[in-house]
C-alpha cells in the first residue's frame, strides 16, 4: 500500500488517542500472574480497563486468553520479552515465536537471567535469538546482576515476575540505567496489584515473594502517540493551530509525557485541564518562543527520538541528540531510517559517534518526487506523516504499519482534515 498524505490548511479537533501501550501490556501481565496465583481457570478474567487497541497488545490478549502450544507474536518486541518470563513461571510448556525480524531480535540477555533463576529456556533455531522452548513452572528466585544499558523491558520482565518466585528476586543493575521511567512505571503497577517491590540501592531492586491481587486497573492514554499530534501543531501553517487530547494524564507513570516539555521549546503550548465528566484532558496550541537550537538526551524517552528529529529537521532548528543507542535495535535500526527518508528531503543529518545525532541546518538537493518507507516501523509512519505540511504532502509506502500502536492514526487525521489517499503501487 501507498499513501499521499496532504496536511490542512487549519488543524482543529478532538482526538481520542489509544490507551497507553506500555501499561497496558504489563497491567495485563500482573492481572494474569495474579489470576494465575489466585487459581481462576478463567484466563480471560481480567480487571484492566481501557486496554490499547495495538497490534502489540492484540497479540498479547490472545497470548495470555489462550495460551496456545506455539504462540507467534508477529512483530511485537514487547511480547516477546514479557511473555518469554512469563511462560517461565506458567505450567506447561510453550514456543514462542514472530516474524523473520523478530528471530534477529536478540534476546540472549534475558534467556540467560531467566536461566539464572531456573527456567528452562531453549533457543529452536539460531543462539542467542527467537524462537524459544520454555518449559514452565515454580522456581526458586534469587539475584540476578544486570548491565543497566540494556532494554528496560529486559528488566520488566525480570521484576514482573519476581512476585511469584519462591524468594523472590533481587535485580541489580550495573553501570548507567537507561529507560528508567519504564522500569518506575513496572514497579508502580506491581505495586498497584499488591506487590512489595522498590529500590533498595541506586542500582539495586528487590521484590518480595508473596504474589499479586487482582484489582481493578484503568489505563491511561498513551504519551508517545500523542507526541504526533504536538508535532502536527507545530509545524502546521495555522496560527491557531489546537487539538484536544482527552485521557492523558498530568500525574503520568509514562516516560514519555516528557514530551510536553520538549515541544514547549518549539512553541506549543500545553493546557491541563479537567472535562465535565471527571475525565483529565490535554488541549495543544501554538504559543511560546520557539529555541534556535536543541540539545536533548533521550535516553529514558527513546521513542521520542524520531518525532523530535523530523519536527525539528522541518522547522530548521539544529539540534544535537544523544542517548540513541537503543533505536538500533528497535523495529528497525532507526538511526539509519531517519538519515535515509529525511536525506530524501535533502536534510543531512549526522551521527558523530554511537548513539548521537547531529543537524546542524545543512541541506543538499532534495529527491523529486520522493517517496519514504517505513522499514516495518510504526513510530517511522506516525513521525514522518505530519512533515506534510512543511513539504507540500508526502508519499509514503506501507503506511499500514502503524498498527502496531495506533490502529486508528490514518482515520484520525482524515477526521481533522488531513487528505489522504491510496495510491498505486505500480
Amino acid at each position: 500500500m501507498k499513501f499521499s498524505i496532504k496536511s490542512p490548511e487549519k488543524l482543529s479537533g478532538c482526538v481520542v488517542l489509544p490507551a497507553s501501550k506500555s501499561i497496558s501490556n504489563r497491567a495485563l501481565i500482573v492481572d494474569a500472574l495474579g489470576n494465575m496465583a489466585h487459581g481462576m481457570a478463567d484466563r480471560k478474567a481480567c480487571g484492566v480497563r481501557n486496554i490499547s487497541d495495538c497490534d502489540d497488545t492484540r497479540v498479547m490478549w490472545n497470548a495470555l486468553s489462550q495460551m496456545p502450544e506455539t504462540i507467534d507474536i508477529m512483530a511485537a518486541g514487547t511480547a516477546m520479552r514479557f511473555l518469554s518470563a512469563f511462560l517461565c513461571v506458567n505450567e506447561g510448556v510453550h514456543v514462542i515465536t514472530g516474524t523473520e525480524r523478530m528471530k534477529n531480535r536478540p534476546i540472549g540477555v534475558l534467556v540467560d537471567a531467566l536461566r539464572q533463576l531456573g527456567a528452562q529456556v531453549e533457543y529452536m533455531e539460531k543462539e542467542g535469538f527467537p524462537p524459544l522452548r520454555i518449559t514452565g513452572g515454580r522456581h526458586r528466585g534469587g539475584s540476578v546482576t544486570l548491565s543497566g544499558s540494556v532494554s528496560s523491558q529486559y528488566v520488566s520482565a525480570l521484576l514482573m515476575i519476581g512476585p511469584v518466585m519462591e524468594e523472590g528476586l533481587r535485580l541489580k543493575l550495573e553501570g548507567r540505567i537507561v529507560s528508567r521511567p519504564y522500569i518506575e512505571m513496572t514497579l508502580d503497577i506491581m505495586r498497584t496489584f499488591g506487590a512489595k517491590a522498590g529500590w533498595v540501592a541506586e542500582d539495586c531492586i528487590c521484590v518480595e515473594p508473596g504474589g499479586y491481587a487482582p484489582v481493578p486497573y484503568y489505563v491511561e492514554s498513551d504519551w508517545s502517540a500523542a507526541s504526533y499530534w504536538y508535532e502536527m501543531v507545530a509545524l502546521s501553517p495555522d496560527a491557531d493551530a489546537s487539538v484536544e487530547l482527552p485521557g492523558l494524564f498530568a500525574r503520568s507513570l509514562q516516560g514519555d509525557s516528557a514530551v510536553s516539555g520538549l515541544f514547549s521549546m518549539l512553541g506549543v503550548c500545553s493546557e491541563h485541564y479537567m472535562t465535565d465528566e471527571g475525565l483529565e484532558c490535554v488541549r495543544l496550541h501554538k504559543g511560546g518562543t520557539i529555541q534556535e537550537r536543541m540539545e536533548y538526551d533521550f535516553t529514558h524517552q527513546p521513542d521520542l527520538a524520531q518525532t523530535l528529529v523530523a519536527t525539528c529537521c522541518a522547522m530548521g532548528v539544529p539540534f544535537r541528540f544523544s542517548g540513541l543507542e537503543s533505536l538500533k535495535i528497535k523495529e528497525t535500526d532507526r538511526i539509519h531510517a531517519l538519515r535515509t527518508e529525511l536525506g530524501k528531503f535533502g536534510f543531512m543529518i549526522e551521527e558523530p559517534e554511537e548513539g548521537t545525532l547531529c543537524w546542524e541546518g545543512d541541506r543538499g538537493e532534495a529527491q523529486p518526487d520522493a517517496t519514504v518507507d517505513t522499514y516495518e516501523d510504526h513510530r517511522m509512519a506516525m513521525a514522518l506523516a505530519p512533515l506534510s505540511a512543511r513539504l507540500g504532502g508526502i508519499r509514503m509506502n506501507d503506511p499500514e504499519v502503524v498498527s502496531k500502536s495506533y490502529p486508528q492514526f490514518w482515520a484520525h487525521l482524515r477526521n481533522v482534515g488531513f487528505i489522504i489517499e491510496e495510491e498505486s503501487l505500480c
